[in-house]
């Protein structure tokens, strides 16, 4: 147990008490790690649409009332549980929305954690990182490197790993057209993702602003799919050998569809609420189409993803905003006006900061 004064220090964390209802912003004691787990005193946390599903009990299993969002968690390490040795006090780390998984069935041997069916996850089905403490797994967070700031790893942490990882699995080769539909916390890395890979990114959304960044950040095209047809014109130029589809519109799943060349792979990655995909069986199967799901990313890709960002390969576009300002934040993200991510500062004066030390 910690000291009395510890116990009893009062914190910040935003809770869903309601689905049909904003957050709160409540008083809580800081938590107490149990065997096994790290209290990381946060330093930054992403909002992702995924939290805005969570808090609006959006998807078939719903979250226990009340909870605490946040899987894009970045901070340092204020307590050991009994039986932690992997992790040390003072060290910068990532809480991801992969909580902790069983690390026994098929699926964590076999190198596929993210689909074990004994999962829990951050923000959902257990309290995760928006709160200035949170409690998570010693053997699920992941270090942040040398010269990762806390702000840029926060995005980095679900938006990153997530548009990384459906980028692996597209299995892409140099040269080959990557359209990527919707530009925004996904998807401004999934450009640079496409682009390390070797792919031609054609980047697709209705915002101006972002198609702008998109080209800014490698994107060789850029359409805009509220005054163009896009399936016209990716096909006019050539087709996509890959769509990754990172808006949650069911629409827009059938629209990467249809912009596929033959020997084409669709990516299924963003999850609208009910949503449904019609997809024509005589097409799928006479152009050799394939048809991938592909769920954020493990623990090493999560560290392939920091690696690239401390070695300056990509960028994080992104705009900080308090907890207490979560519900106008998800108003903004609704909204689609954002360009990017928005990062909620616990710290503001040391999440911009890179980590000193490297932790191994």
């Amino acid at each position: 147990m910690g000291t009395l004064s510890e116990r009893f220090r009062i914190v910040k964390a935003a809770v869903v008490s309601s689905f049909d209802q904003p957050l709160t912003i409540e008083d809580r004691a800081v938590p107490e790690p149990a065997a096994g787990e790290v209290l990381v005193r946060m330093e930054t946390c992403g909002l992702c649409h995924t939290d805005i599903h969570a808090a609006h009990g959006d998807w078939p299993v719903k979250p226990s009332l009340p909870f605490v969002p946040g899987h894009e968690g970045v901070g340092i390490i204020e307590k050991l549980g009994a039986g932690v040795t992997s992790r040390a006090v003072g060290e910068r780390v990532a809480i991801a929305w992969l909580g902790y998984a069983c690390g026994e069935c098929q699926y964590c041997i076999d190198g596929r954690e993210t689909l074990c069916e004994a999962q829990h996850n951050s923000g959902y089905s257990v309290d995760g990182a928006f709160a200035e403490y949170a409690i998570a797994s010693a053997r699920f967070v992941v270090p942040v490197p040398s010269g990762v700031s806390a702000f840029d790893a926060a995005p980095l942490t679900c938006a990153g790993v997530t548009t990384y990882k459906a980028l692996k699995v597209a299995k892409i080769t140099p040269t080959e057209r990557v359209a990527v539909f919707g530009v925004g916390g996904l998807g401004h890395l999934a450009v640079q993702y496409g682009r390390i890979m070797g792919g031609t990114v054609i980047a697709v959304d209705v915002e101006d602003e972002k198609l702008e960044l998109a080209l800014q950040l490698g994107a060789e095209h850029a359409i805009n799919a509220a005054e163009t047809d896009p399936v016209a014109a990716i096909q006019a130029l050539g087709g996509a050998d890959v769509a990754v589809v990172l808006a949650a519109s069911s629409k827009v799943f059938e629209q990467a569809f249809a912009s596929l060349r033959r020997g084409g792979r669709l990516i299924c990655v963003a999850l609208p609420a009910g949503g449904e995909m019609n997809i024509p069986i005589f097409e799928t199967v006479l152009k050799g189409i394939s048809i991938i799901g592909s769920i954020v990313g493990t623990r090493q890709d999560l560290a392939e993803v920091f690696a690239l960002h401390a070695a300056k390969k990509t960028r994080v576009i992104g705009e900080s905003r308090r907890i207490e300002q979560v519900n106008g934040a998800i108003d903004e993200v609704l909204s689609g006006k954002i360009p990017a991510r928005l990062v909620f500062e616990f710290e503001p004066e040391l999440a911009r900061k890179p980590a000193l030390v490297a932790h191994s």
